[in-house]
């Protein structure tokens, strides 16, 4: 039996890493070495007793389930399916809710119901699982994140940290989803070693279209970021669907794209600048803005550099313009395809 990569000496993992550029693999060690963490979490988290109402999403999911982009996504984004949360299944349809209802329902989850499950079962479950398999990590909470805090064999920037962030969430059911197979990328490289391997529940890459979307709609409006840096993927990640074909499907189903508007009317409510609340249902019925002007253009071009310095695209990354050019394009697309729809 091959021996586990994660079950070798320090040294040893070191040796394999270092080795990497010989068998093919491009990629800097440390994110070789984390990618392993992200692959191990997905399978132990999809193994759990709580994992038939797990879903995993965003652009992790795009890179490692559907090999739609060409960047490395760190962090993994999971929804837990809110009517299993909360033990109401009609909490999980936008449509059945007052805008009362939903916003006492998303102040329980995010304030009681999500933290206490990821404290109680989620955290202590994945420091079994780690205990088990006598891997050197530890888990910690950080609010309604978990962080897998691992080992080093790698020598890691400052920009990257030795951890695996798993960000929850717990006001959808996640669907659209289906099972998919994940594999480190160091897997086929070296196939005398075992690695992880997992077949995690996967949000659709056309719902995750409408997800980033409509996200990026809500940037170019107030001109800043939610969430902090980094905000620039989701552009990215945008325009690769759509060389994927992924948008035309996404922006074809308008049902999908009504479902994801009315949940975030419900449960992720915006405003403007001018304190007016934001309408997903005009976005994406031929209003999105994909390209930002002014002031926040500049913050999403120097987001989008720092990303590139910091080595999470593969091989030579398009400029910011022509990235701006395609979600233009993209943008003038979902536009004209719903305006053509409308009576």
């Amino acid at each position: 039996m091959a021996d586990r990569f994660l079950n070798l000496s320090r040294d040893d993992r070191r040796e394999v890493l270092e080795a990497a550029p010989g068998r093919g693999l491009e990629r800097a060690s440390y994110l070789l070495e984390k990618d392993v963490w992200v692959v191990w979490t997905l399978e132990a988290l999809f193994a759990a007793p709580f994992a038939d109402g797990l879903v995993f999403k965003g652009g992790t999911s795009l890179s490692k389930a559907y090999d739609i982009i060409d960047r490395f996504s760190e962090d993994v984004d999971l929804t837990y399916d809110i009517g299993k949360l909360t033990g109401d299944p009609r909490f999980g349809d936008p449509a059945q809710l007052t805008p009362e209802e939903a916003k006492s329902v998303s102040r329980r989850v995010r304030e009681r119901l999500l933290p206490r499950f990821i404290r109680d079962t989620v955290a202590p479950y994945l420091a079994e699982r780690l205990a088990a398999d006598g891997l050197p990590a530890h888990v910690e909470q950080d609010g309604q994140d978990l962080l897998v805090v691992y080992e080093t064999a790698a020598d890691y920037p400052g920009y990257v940290r030795p951890r695996v962030k798993l960000e929850f969430g717990a006001r959808a059911t996640g669907q659209p989803a289906s099972p998919r197979p994940v594999d480190c990328y160091l897997a086929k490289a070296f196939e005398e070693l075992e690695f992880p391997a997992a077949t995690p529940c996967v949000m659709t890459a056309e719902r995750t279209f409408w997800e980033k979307a409509t996200a990026v709609h809500v940037f170019c409006v107030q001109g800043r970021f939610k969430g902090g840096a980094g905000f620039a993927r989701h552009c990215y990640d945008l325009a690769r669907l759509d060389l994927a074909g992924v948008a035309d499907v996404a922006i074809a189903d308008p049902e999908l794209a009504k479902a994801v508007a009315d949940h975030k009317s419900k449960f992720f409510i915006e405003a403007d600048p001018a304190g007016e609340v934001i309408d997903y249902g005009a976005a994406v019925a031929g209003g999105l803005r994909l390209v930002p002007e002014g002031e926040a253009r500049a913050v999403l071009e120097a987001d989008y550099q720092a990303m590139i310095e910091a080595g999470y695209l593969d091989g030579v990354a398009e400029p910011f313009d022509a990235l701006m050019a395609r979600c233009q394009s993209l943008q003038d697309k979902a536009n004209a395809a719903r305006s053509s729809a409308t009576p």
